[in-house]
């Protein structure tokens, strides 16, 4: 029996290793990308649901970027706090500021995706750039960046979206690493030209990428995915790029708490069950991988099973994959995730065990 385990843990490690050699290091290893400013006009779209405080801190950095024409369209999705109040204000103070004020509806009750069609709607420039009403920009070149990117065939851009540093915070460093590991795998997919994801807190497209599946429909009543399953669905190999370079990043403030973070990572992953049939393979498939190596290593040491041959494998394993993740957490500045990978890996799998346990049985929390 053991050496049939011992076989199928060898078939693993080579899945390992077609992931993190054959898809990831596709990103790991890529050149620096060029900054060639395009000058587009630019719409730059913020749906907002009750976050005053964070709006108050964040639509001035935008309203600061170095760029020549841009917009900004504040969405405020019928907040019962004072966002809508806080967005006049800003309406009055900056003449590139575009307001939409969006009412509940007895159809599309606290649906963002709705919010966000208004949104689009309303503005008056062709190429869009999204984020969340909780996250700022890098630099003042954030636009520059992430429209440098844009050609004539390549009309969707990836950005990443990181979360600040905290210190003497394990939580901090997991957050920050499940973000990193997102963004590898998406990041390669891209590259690889099968692109089947990208996160609202930074992402760019042409509007008529938006009409092209007319918008949201088709998943308007999923209540979440308005930037992951979009690209999912609009995302190809002809019209999809990344903007990876740090001037183009955008910053959140990471959740304090483990059960927030637990609740946030529900609703995220149970979007990905709507992915299309091969992303939702690859990605089961990779964490299967993760979760076998582990308790394969285990058995297999426990019985002292060929146990040189298995420290073999796990060094090998262990050292391309380090070379992949360390490589790709210096590209996304989270350097010092690199020394601190083998501990918060494990973690994170745990993790992920958790939510897909906790998400059979109950529904996870969207957008109110």
């Amino acid at each position: 029996m053991l050496i049939y385990i011992f076989y199928f843990f060898i078939a693993i490690v080579v899945v390992q290793l077609f992931y993190y050699l054959g898809i990831f290091g596709k990103f790991a290893f890529s050149k620096p990308q060029q900054i060639t400013p395009k000058n587009i006009p630019v719409s730059v779209i913020v749906c907002a649901k009750n976050e005053e405080e964070n709006v108050k801190k964040y639509v001035p950095l935008l309203a600061e970027q170095n760029y020549p024409d841009f917009e900004i369209v504040l969405i405020d999705d019928a907040s019962s706090d004072e966002t809508l109040e806080v967005f006049e204000e800003f309406e009055k103070q900056y003449s590139n500021i575009r307001l939409v004020k969006v009412e509940n509806n007895e159809a599309f009750w606290g649906n963002k995706k709705y919010a966000l069609t208004l949104g689009i709607k309303a503005a008056k420039k062709e190429y869009l750039l999204f984020t969340d009403a909780d996250c700022y920009p890098s630099s003042k070149d954030w636009i520059t960046t992430m429209t440098s990117q844009f050609t004539t065939d390549k009309t969707i851009v990836l950005g990443y979206g990181g979360y600040e540093k905290a210190e003497r915070s394990f939580l901090n460093k997991i957050i920050r690493f499940e973000t990193v590991m997102t963004a590898l795998q998406y990041f390669s997919w891209a590259k690889a030209g099968l692109p089947y994801m990208g996160v609202g807190r930074n992402l760019a497209y042409k509007k008529e990428e938006f009409f092209n599946v007319n918008g949201f429909i088709d998943h308007i009543q999923i209540r979440s995915g308005d930037d992951d399953l979009f690209i999912n669905q609009a995302a190809n190999k002809a019209n999809t790029t990344l903007s990876y370079m740090p001037e183009s990043f955008t910053y959140s403030e990471p959740k304090k708490t483990f059960r927030e973070w637990f609740t946030q990572k529900r609703r995220h992953i149970s979007t990905a069950e709507h992915y299309k049939f091969f992303d939702k393979m690859q990605l089961s498939l990779f964490f299967l991988s993760q979760l076998f190596f582990f308790l394969l290593v285990i058995i297999l040491l426990s019985f002292q099973f060929q146990w040189i041959a298995v420290l073999a494998i796990l060094a090998t394993r262990y050292t391309v994959v380090w070379s992949v993740v360390g490589c790709s957490a210096g590209k996304l500045k989270e350097n010092d995730l690199k020394f601190w990978f083998p501990v918060v890996e494990i973690a994170l799998i745990l993790t992920q065990i958790n939510i897909f346990i906790t998400n059979i049985f109950s529904k996870p929390v969207y957008w109110k």
